[in-house]
């Protein structure tokens, strides 16, 4: 009898090892491998609503850099270099520019500007701000000096070889500033809304501030897809302001929504079944 307690604590030991040892790499995965590399997820957009001239159109979306996160200079190099290699017609950015609690020197603000305004499509690069760029000034020190468009609850025409133009329109972020969703909309006041028209947000749940209003596109990002993924279970924890959406699309009436799953980290420098990744979509129109 004690032979056989013996044993059992013997496998129960090599159970409880097993099990700490597999958390561990688990972790150490999701620290150092996870939160490396740039995936491109591309999308197809099918629409008749666009001249045929926008046809092939590519828009890259990246979102939530997070700098001096899991992101340092290096790293934006190499996104830079994927962006401009990918040879799209618009960029877009949906916030989150540099990480909270972290401190930036005036050379390291100087070089992050210097990177991110190589980014080159062969229109524009638009922009919205996010939650965490409230958290700090690195926004107001680094955007302004880029020839970046921001949304600021306002919208801008984009023309591509068109007299008809594709209409973006941002906010300002949910949850830290003040969203004026009647002055971004106000072309409708001089404009019939017949436009096709891309929504720009920080937070994917800002979409249910907007039911009056009609577009065809909403881009977000805050979500990370969750940052830590389990398999058939999906993103363990989410922030809010994408606690109703946070997966990579949704279709909301007539309206697709897509997120982007971002490039740095929040909270815990962790990613798991998630790696960095920015959102290709290419328009067809014939």
């Amino acid at each position: 009898m004690k032979e056989e307690e013996k044993e059992k604590k013997h496998y129960l030991r090599i159970i409880i090892i097993s099990i700490i040892l597999l958390i561990t790499l688990t972790i150490l995965y999701a620290r150092f491998v996870g939160t490396t590399g740039l995936v491109v997820k591309e999308y197809p957009i099918k629409t008749d609503e666009l001249a045929p001239e926008y046809d092939g159109l590519k828009i890259i979306h990246f979102t939530d850099l997070h700098y001096k996160s899991t992101v340092d200079i290096n790293y934006v190099k190499k996104l830079v270099k994927k962006i401009n290699d990918l040879k799209p017609d618009i960029v877009v950015f949906t916030g989150d520019l540099v990480e909270d609690n972290v401190t930036l020197d005036e050379n390291e603000v100087k070089e992050l500007t210097k990177e991110l305004d190589k980014i080159n499509p062969t229109i524009e690069t638009l922009a919205v701000i996010g939650n965490h760029d409230y958290d700090h000034d690195y926004w107001n020190q680094i955007v302004p000096n880029l020839s970046w468009r921001v949304l600021d609850n306002t919208y801008e025409y984009v023309y591509s070889n068109s007299t008809t133009p594709i209409l973006f329109v941002g906010f300002d972020d949910l949850r830290e500033g003040t969203p004026d969703y009647a002055n971004a909309f106000s072309y409708l006041n001089t404009d019939s809304n017949d436009r096709y028209t891309i929504v720009l947000a920080h937070e994917p749940d800002q979409i249910d501030e907007i039911k009056g209003y009609n577009y065809d596109l909403y881009l977000a990002g805050h979500s990370h897809l969750g940052q830590v993924r389990v398999p058939l279970i999906g993103a363990i924890f989410t922030p809010t302001g994408s606690k109703k959406y946070y997966d990579e699309h949704y279709k909301i009436n007539d309206t697709d929504m897509y997120i982007s799953g971002g490039l740095g980290t929040s909270l815990l420098r962790l990613r798991l079944f998630n790696r960095p990744s920015i959102n290709l979509y290419r328009f067809y129109t014939k």
